[in-house]
């Protein structure tokens, strides 16, 4: 995980990220041409992004086509989210439950 939170940690990856998820098998040069730096430096960042497993590249002739892959992100969301996230909704439920018992209350004392 420690890669994958290196490699969010960089806007211009994270920017990457939603154009190869806004369109799936971009090549290189298509991803490159978005951004305002050296084709080197889109190298490097997708060298960490490849190494942290969040892109998946693919030979197409002489070009490469690139995919996001959100398994490592939907594994963050699951160690730290949904344990997080079950506690709150608990609470939260318990919270609805008071607040509709009072809204009764309420309704009722009002009929009388």
């Amino acid at each position: 995980m420690d890669k994958t939170f290196a490699a969010l940690s960089h806007t211009s990856r994270r920017q990457m990220l939603d154009h190869l998820h806004d369109k799936p098998g971009q090549s290189v040069g298509e991803l490159a041409a978005r951004f305002d730096v050296s084709r080197i430096a889109i190298m490097n960042h997708l060298k960490v992004l490849e190494e942290a497993g969040l892109v998946i590249s693919k030979k197409d002739g002489r070009s490469r086509r690139l995919y996001l892959n959100a398994m490592p992100i939907q594994a963050i969301y699951e160690r730290w989210t949904d344990r997080f996230s079950a506690h709150w909704l608990d609470r939260m439920s318990l919270v609805k439950s008071i607040a509709e018992a009072a809204a009764r209350r309420a309704r009722k004392d009002q009929e009388e």
